[in-house]
């Protein structure tokens, strides 16, 4: 409506410059002028006529069910449909979704494609912390000095005693590490040379769904999987409509999924076998659409494919699920898992053994050599990082927006499979933002970034009050008013907070809003405290 009456004041405008030119013209040339104005005219009034037939058309179409993100159904080509890439042939046929919002972050400092054999660890953790909803002192059963095999149970929940937390190799327990208020911050195992896995005795084929269930509880392997909403570990009481894998990870410098599963693809199927057998629902698998061909995980059975291209946040499960079928509480409870998760169920179904083998992404402009490395759950930062000469960097367990600063002393989170190394942002930098002299990732092309460039943490500007604009909106390819959200749960508005979506939402979904969050507000904290309301409330 603003575009069609800023139009017409502009027909207007024309037609009064028209006719002050026809008043003063002469007879040999003014009448060309006046003829050529008002062909321009009638151009504009044709344009917006055709453009308001358009709308129509698009508004009839959304009303019809047609889906206007699939389908173009106005009467002009979409800007991406003109300039983006050309979907590869193997999609034709398949259940594909393009996102045009979000951004990708374009940081140097990218792990090469080859896995380096050369480095290992010696120290691995296990951190209560990286499990949400446990209680924040569980039951620890193992002491200083003692020698577990990988998958042996370590700890335990006092709420929730039937989920067992392992070790995730076999070694001596070297340390037991206390945070605030006497919790559980880590448990350290010093591995052996050789590892020895736990034996287990597999359910029989014919199991029923509740014997797969004790047998997950039992191995360890059931702290992977993962419910929304609120992200904590799974409840065994529930059923879960759907279960959601999502095969690759969108986020700044990731880690290669495709190494992952490279040499393990029954292992992974072998764990796909199971999870279908744990939901009356579907296993739904989302798929990175922006490769050239088809992968490894193109070829898994028993699961609906869904591709997804875009940039980040498309390889975030909860976007998958938004664009799938939303989550929600009751009987829209979801379980969540990763490619690591599923191959730790796949390895003990299959094989009988508890691997908690993973390739981690050690990543950031400050590393001499980017590189992929395979160690286990909980590997010690530092040893994986050796050969590095760091000064005033900030290593995170994690990618740059979701990652725990935790330092070269610290471990791999549980759920991570990228280490990122940051220089830190604590220089001054003259006129800040108003003189952009350094490169740098912005959503707004005020600050165009050409090529990759090594970022610091400098946040650029301190915290202050909501700005409101669309910034937010521009970035998550999901029907959520993120600013309105914040402020309900600020204001802990709980009708508000579940109308605007909280269930939907977990950190990861709004990290990218935060990174481009001009108010520098702490998005994922504010959420997380909302989750926790919403969660103590029932």
């Amino acid at each position: 409506m603003k575009s069609l009456k800023r139009l017409t004041g502009i027909l207007s405008l024309m037609v009064l410059v028209n006719l002050t030119f026809q008043s003063q013209a002469q007879a040999d040339g003014g009448n060309l002028l006046f003829y050529g104005l008002a062909a321009v005219a009638l151009l504009i009034f044709f344009f917006i006529v055709v453009s308001v037939a358009d709308n129509f058309m698009v508004i009839e179409s959304n009303e019809s069910g047609i889906n206007g993100e699939k389908v173009n159904m106005g009467l002009y080509p979409r800007i991406s449909e003109l300039f983006s890439k050309k979907t590869p042939a193997y999609l034709e046929g398949e259940h594909t979704y393009k996102l045009n919002k979000g951004y990708d972050i374009p940081l140097e400092g990218k792990a090469s494609d080859v896995v380096d054999g050369s480095i290992s660890a010696t120290r691995f953790a296990v951190m209560p912390p990286d499990f949400i909803g446990l209680k924040p002192i569980p039951k620890v059963i193992v002491e200083v000095g003692d020698s577990v095999k990988a998958g042996e149970v370590i700890f335990f929940d006092k709420k929730k005693d039937r989920i067992k937390f392992v070790a995730p190799v076999s070694g001596e327990v070297i340390e037991i590490n206390r945070g605030l208020q006497r919790s559980i911050a880590s448990i350290v195992i010093l591995a052996d040379k050789d590892q020895v896995s736990r034996t287990y005795t597999v359910p029989a084929e014919g199991a029923s769904r509740e014997e797969l269930v004790e047998f997950l509880l039992e191995s360890g392997a059931w702290a992977g999987i993962r419910q929304r909403p609120y992200n904590i570990v799974a409840d065994p009481e529930v059923t879960p409509r759907d279960i959601f894998i999502s095969t690759f990870d969108s986020a700044p410098l990731a880690a290669n999924s495709q190494l992952q599963i490279a040499g393990r693809e029954d292992v992974f199927q072998a764990g796909i076998d199971v999870l279908r057998r744990l939901t009356d629902g579907l296993v739904y698998l989302g798929l990175d659409g922006r490769e050239e061909g088809k992968t490894a995980f193109s070829t898994v059975r028993g699961a609906e494919k869904r591709y997804f291209i875009g940039p980040h946040p498309s390889g975030n499960v909860g976007v998958q699920m938004h664009h799938i079928h939303p989550a929600g509480v009751g009987e829209n409870t979801v379980w969540t898992l990763d490619v690591n998760a599923v191959l730790v169920i796949g390895e003990i179904f299959k094989n009988g053994r508890y691997n908690s083998e993973r390739v981690v992404a050690l990543t950031g402009a400050p590393l001499a050599a980017p590189r992929h490395v395979r160690t286990y759950t909980g590997a010690n930062l530092g040893e994986l990082l050796a050969g590095n000469t760091f000064d005033n960097v900030r290593v995170i367990s994690g990618n740059v927006l979701t990652g725990d600063a935790v330092g070269a002393d610290g471990y791999l989170g549980y759920f991570e499979s990228q280490v990122t190394v940051l220089k830190e942002g604590n220089e001054a930098e003259i006129f800040g933002w108003l003189l952009p002299l350094k490169p740098r990732g912005s959503v707004s092309p005020t600050i165009p970034t050409f090529g990759d460039f090594e970022a610091t943490t400098n946040t650029h500007g301190e915290k202050r009050a909501f700005v409101v604009n669309n910034v937010y909106e521009s970035v998550m390819p999901m029907d959520v008013y993120t600013q309105q959200l914040m402020k309900s749960i600020l204001v802990q508005d709980f009708e508000a907070m579940e109308g605007l979506g909280i269930y939907e939402l977990v950190e990861e979904d709004v990290a990218l809003a935060e990174f481009a969050c001009v108010s520098k507000q702490p998005l994922q904290n504010i959420l997380r405290s909302g989750l926790n309301t919403m969660l103590e409330q029932g």
